[in-house]
């Protein structure tokens, strides 16, 4: 079955989508990083022991172009984090 969306787009969503089902920690730093940016997760950054512009240098320009609109794909699924 082919993707919906393009790469990375397709990759952050099944990754952030992982990360809201309880799959947070089998996911790789940059990835738990960008679940945290995409479902509104602070508190996953604490955890990773990022902050905000570290977890922004971290997930690179490629990934971090995409997380608005994956965000906003998610928040339509009820999984961004409104706290």
């Amino acid at each position: 079955m082919a993707a919906k969306y393009p790469y990375p787009l397709n990759d952050i969503l099944i990754k952030s989508r992982d990360a809201a089902k309880g799959g947070f920690d089998v996911l790789s730093t940059g990835e738990k990083l960008a679940a945290a940016l995409v479902l509104n997760r602070p508190d996953w950054l604490r955890d990773t022991d990022y902050t905000m512009a570290e977890a922004i240098d971290r997930v690179g320009r490629d990934w971090l172009a995409q997380i608005p609109q994956a965000a906003r794909i998610l928040d339509e699924e009820g999984l961004v984090s409104r706290e």
